[in-house]
């Protein structure tokens, strides 16, 4: 063990620093349409360098972040994945589930996963030949993704999480052993000229905050 690193604030500046970044990410909007601008070089590798600072159970750091930007690669996985959008939109979400997406205009169809210029792929790691057993998956990976986008939205970028259901093709595609399982793919780049959002509201303050 060692001392804990020290990263005091002055007081006076705490409350503009928090809310300065709570400002910054209020602008944050997930974007379906992309440009085909490409992105800076090192920038992608930067926010999943700052992903990968997040705690963990038992610091296993159970995540694996892979950066996709082959063309015919995320050409693919759109296949992929579209194949498993349109049996989820047939055959398996709930009338509530439909009745909630539609405000946001999404569907099967997933052209983002091949016009955005880059792609990040993350997988939960679990016990396999050369990983360690981990310890609140689910929560670490969340709280690594959580990291990711806000890094991305530092650097100007748009995003997207998308969660095809199932999600075995990503391992196929992307060869990647059984052990790692696809937690969401990451659509990255800037917005089309003509990007749209829907209009959505944030719950206020008072509203999600409890003081005892």
């Amino acid at each position: 063990m060692r001392a804990a690193p020290r990263s005091e604030v002055p007081a006076d500046e705490a409350l503009a620093r928090a809310h300065a970044f709570a400002a910054s990410l209020s602008t944050r909007r997930s974007i379906r349409q992309f440009s085909d601008r490409p992105i800076p070089a090192g920038v992608l590798e930067e926010a999943v360098r700052a992903a990968g600072s997040a705690p963990s159970g038992a610091n296993v750091q159970p995540w694996r972040f892979v950066v996709v930007t082959d063309p015919e690669v995320r050409r693919t996985l759109r296949e992929a994945a579209e194949a498993e959008e349109r049996e989820f939109y047939r055959r398996r979400i709930s009338d509530e589930w439909r009745d909630a997406l539609t405000p946001l205009g999404t569907d099967w169809r997933k052209p983002f996963l091949e016009t955005a210029p880059g792609l990040i792929v993350v997988f939960e790691v679990h016990k396999g030949p050369t990983s360690p057993k981990p310890y609140y998956v689910k929560e670490s990976v969340g709280i690594a993704v959580g990291f990711l986008l806000a890094a991305l939205h530092q650097a100007g970028l748009a995003s997207l999480t998308h969660t095809p259901s199932p999600m075995g093709f990503l391992n196929d595609i992307l060869g990647r052993p059984r052990e790692e399982r696809g937690y969401v793919v990451i659509p990255v780049g800037y917005p089309a000229a003509d990007a749209v959002v829907p209009v959505i509201d944030r719950k206020p303050l008072d509203e999600i905050l409890v003081r005892r």
